[in-house]
């Protein structure tokens, strides 16, 4: 009896799928326009048995076609949801966050303590900049005019956003558009804020399901730690 090489790996089950299929191997390291899309487009293919799909999961075309349908559907929920719970479960940064968490769901800025926390901070830093300058009643800056105060408030906002963001490292690049959101007074209510983290979480959710669907290994909570900083 031979034993199994590396090139060879003995597998309980038989063959790799992608043998079967006549597909290369699970992408391995950025795709050819970065991130993980084409890893997904692979996953996906495999998971649900699309041969052609697994084929050509490098194809921009075939990328750019995942990143357009997935797009539709997750923001389509969202909205939905705001439509039958008449709350507002849809804001412009979520936008930027679905785009990470399906582009580049491993890296730590799209894990859900990041984009959780990321959001959670902005929405508090807007709103205590809006406290700060006595806006927490004036109308949205957007409908009337950019006062000096709503320039403070827009500025110390994202200020202590980013700074915040950092400290407790937690980065989440699309938490800048939601303190800006409050700041400006597009959300001044706590309610729309509790709302506004529960559409985050939703959102959240979805990227959880559809990478694990295509075999990505998206964290439950905190990014997966380099070896280079395991201890």
């Amino acid at each position: 009896m031979t034993e199994p090489t590396p090139d060879q790996p003995d597998r309980p089950g038989g063959t790799d799928p992608a043998e079967v299929t006549g597909a290369p191997g699970r992408p391995q390291g950025p795709g050819p326009i970065g991130g993980d899309i084409s890893s997904i487009v692979y996953g996906l293919g495999t998971r649900f048995r699309l041969p052609a799909l697994t084929a050509r999961h490098d194809s921009t075309n075939v990328m750019g076609l995942f990143a357009l349908v997935n797009g539709v559907i997750s923001i389509a929920i969202m909205s939905a949801a705001a439509v039958v719970t008449g709350q507002a479960l849809i804001f412009p940064s979520l936008g930027p966050t679905a785009f990470l968490l399906f582009y580049t769901p491993t890296v730590p800025a799209a894990s859900p303590r990041n984009t959780i926390c990321g959001h959670a901070i902005g929405a508090a830093a807007g709103y205590l900049a809006l406290v700060v300058f006595g806006l927490t009643n004036a109308p949205p800056a957007l409908a009337t005019e950019v006062t000096w105060p709503r320039v403070g408030a827009a500025a110390l906002s994202l200020g202590l956003t980013s700074g915040l963001m950092v400290w407790f490292r937690v980065p989440h690049p699309p938490a800048g558009a939601t303190t800006l959101i409050v700041s400006l007074g597009i959300f001044t209510q706590p309610v729309q804020l509790l709302v506004l983290m529960l559409a985050v979480i939703l959102l959240v959710f979805q990227g959880y399901v559809i990478n694990h669907l295509a075999g990505i290994d998206y964290p439950v909570w905190a990014p997966a730690r380099p070896p280079s900083q395991s201890t």
